[in-house]
């Protein structure tokens, strides 16, 4: 049998995609709602809501977000349900998390 032939209906084309009203985990980034699918990091969620940068550097205030994306650097840290220091890469959105940046108001960096 081909490879289109077994995508045929009930296939794993037909599947769900993930981020469909039933499959989405609701939290919070600065007090503004945001949804994501289930399984995803907190730094992919971001970003795919145009949110690139959510800390700023301690020397010149340069904006961070995602770098390596593999927990490697730490670029990518916020603070998660009141932990701080957390990598966005690496920790799964959960339904009602709390998500805090640090980039000041001003500096322009978020979307």
């Amino acid at each position: 049998m081909s490879t289109k032939a077994q995508r045929g209906a009930g296939g794993p084309a037909a599947a769900e995609q993930p981020g469909s009203p039933q499959e989405t985990v609701t939290m919070s980034f600065d007090g503004r709602p945001l949804t994501a699918a289930p399984g995803q990091s907190i730094g992919s969620a971001l970003a795919a809501q145009g949110i690139v940068a959510w800390r700023s550097t301690r020397k010149g205030a340069r904006p961070r977000g995602l770098f390596c994306g593999i927990g490697i650097c730490f670029d990518c840290l916020l603070t998660v349900d009141g932990a701080t220091n957390q990598r966005a890469c690496l920790v799964e959105v959960c339904e009602g998390m709390q998500i805090e940046g640090s980039c000041t108001p001003d500096d322009g960096s978020r979307a």
